[in-house]
């Protein structure tokens, strides 16, 4: 144990720091200002789960991480739909959640805003023609915003909340 402990010491760090993406910096500075603009704070995020496979939301929890750490930009995650801004729709509508999902809607407070996070939101994905699904979140609610993948990256994500925030009125 010792030996291991003098050889780790005599090595010293062998990783390299993580590059950082002048893309993601430049976005999110962008996104920062609109939401400092449109909101004079930060955008409340509501995450809806409508029945997808999880893909889609390890990429937005990506987005909390420290490479892209969107609370820097004025982004944050709510826990009620009564909080939100703006509502990330992951998945294809399962019967069991359409009313669900119409519900978050409801309670969302005006301006609404709904971004469909993947391809499986859009239009049902692999799963479409299944009994379980109703659709894509279009089926069930207004849609603003699609961001396209399987599943799409962070970054992706980023650009998609910035896109709907320069539309507002």
């Amino acid at each position: 144990m010792l030996r291991q402990l003098r050889v780790a010491l005599r090595t010293g760090i062998v990783t390299e720091p993580a590059p950082r993406d002048s893309n993601v910096e430049r976005v999110g500075a962008r996104l920062a200002d609109e939401i400092r603009r449109r909101f004079r704070r930060s955008l409340a995020i509501r995450e809806v789960d409508a029945g997808s496979c999880n893909g889609c939301e390890l990429e937005i929890a990506g987005l909390t991480g420290p490479h892209y750490d969107l609370e820097r930009f004025g982004l944050s995650f709510v826990a009620s739909p009564r909080h939100a801004d703006c509502l990330l729709v992951t998945g294809p509508v399962t019967r069991n959640m359409a009313e669900a999902l119409r519900r978050t809607w409801e309670a969302t407070p005006d301006p609404k805003i709904v971004i469909v996070v993947g391809d499986c939101g859009r239009d049902g994905g692999i799963f479409r023609g299944s009994y379980a699904i109703v659709g894509g979140a279009d089926a069930v609610v207004p849609v603003d915003a699609v961001v396209p993948g399987c599943p799409p990256s962070p970054a992706a994500i980023l650009g998609a909340i910035l896109d709907v925030i320069g539309r507002l009125r």
